[in-house]
């Protein structure tokens, strides 16, 4: 099958799923987007609305707000966070499409996904990031050093819908990896994002601008890094990318150094925002949770996870 000729569903119209929506469709491929509430107003409206070198500009998009069981597609991405994961794959579970693939940047495993869509799961990991102002999308794709999307079969093995999905991504001319060890990949990248996180969102409040970028917070991101992947490590996850096992081999100081400069990014700087800050602490807090939970049927000590809440409790 040509990717051109694939049918394509994008559950989630946020930012992940509407800069691959725009690539797509660019790519003259057939593509659905899935919206609900004031999201699925504006888009049929407006279009999808996105900057582009300081220009908005707004591309036709075909969305819907309900999903009968019947209306099949050949790939469905689901573009929703963690924290809404279970949900979105809940609302799919008896769609008949044969594969779903989780576009999603974090997870702790995919033992409640499995449960729900069953060996449809195609876990994968988003190229791309960035925000929508007033309806209007600010996105980018780093270069394929920096990220790519990844994904792969839980088996690690390359099948026939990886080497279809692979024909999509070319299609599109975004680039792509096929991983072999999906869950470890995503289970190091959550790790990550959670001693990041944890560190700026200390205690339910966004520590200030300032405090940001000392030394003292890049050293706690440090230590914090470099306690999570040794955890994850005893309990058997091998740290994916490799590269990162570089981390644990630095000295202190150069990371600090390191952690400093990443500090004053603009990155740093969208996500000490207050709408940034309480979207992330929900998704933290349930993947913080489910971490621990999976360290403790690996009898792994995890005294050290942060112990957070969700914002609207």
């Amino acid at each position: 099958m040509s990717a051109k000729q694939n049918r394509v569903l994008i559950f989630g119209a946020g930012v992940i799923g509407s800069a691959y929506a725009i690539k797509f469709i660019e790519a003259g491929i057939d593509v659905t987007l899935f919206a609900r509430s004031n999201r699925f107003t504006t888009l049929k409206e407006n279009g999808l609305q996105y900057n582009e070198k300081g220009a908005v500009k707004s591309i036709k998009v075909n969305v819907i707000d309900t999903l009968e069981n019947d209306d099949i597609y050949d790939f469905i991405f689901v573009t929703v966070r963690y924290d809404r994961s279970e949900s979105a794959l809940l609302a799919l579970k008896d769609n008949q499409s044969k594969n779903i693939v989780t576009m999603i940047s974090n997870s702790s495993g995919f033992s409640s996904w499995l449960d729900i869509v069953g060996d449809r799961l195609l876990p994968a990991f988003p190229g791309a990031g960035g925000q929508i102002k007033d309806g209007i999308l600010y996105a980018r794709f780093p270069p394929k050093v920096l990220v790519a999307t990844m994904f792969g079969e839980i088996s690690g093995l390359v099948t026939e819908r990886t080497e279809n999905l692979a024909k999509l991504f070319k299609t599109a001319k975004l680039p792509y990896a096929i991983n072999q060890d999906m869950k470890a990949y995503l289970i190091t990248h959550s790790v990550s994002d959670i001693a990041m996180i944890s560190v700026l969102h200390s205690e339910d409040k966004i520590i200030d601008e300032k405090t940001a970028k000392t030394r003292k917070t890049a050293h706690k991101i440090t230590i914090t890094l470099k306690t999570y992947l040794k955890a994850i490590q005893k309990a058997g996850i091998a740290i994916n990318p490799s590269a990162l096992k570089i981390v644990l081999k630095f000295p202190n100081l150069i990371l600090d150094f390191f952690f400093m400069i990443w500090l004053r990014t603009k990155m740093v700087k969208d996500m000490m925002l207050p709408d940034y800050a309480s979207s992330a602490n929900n998704e933290i807090v349930q993947l913080n949770n489910d971490l621990l939970k999976f360290l403790n049927q690996k009898d792994i000590d995890h005294g050290f996870f942060v112990k957070r809440r969700r914002s609207s409790e």
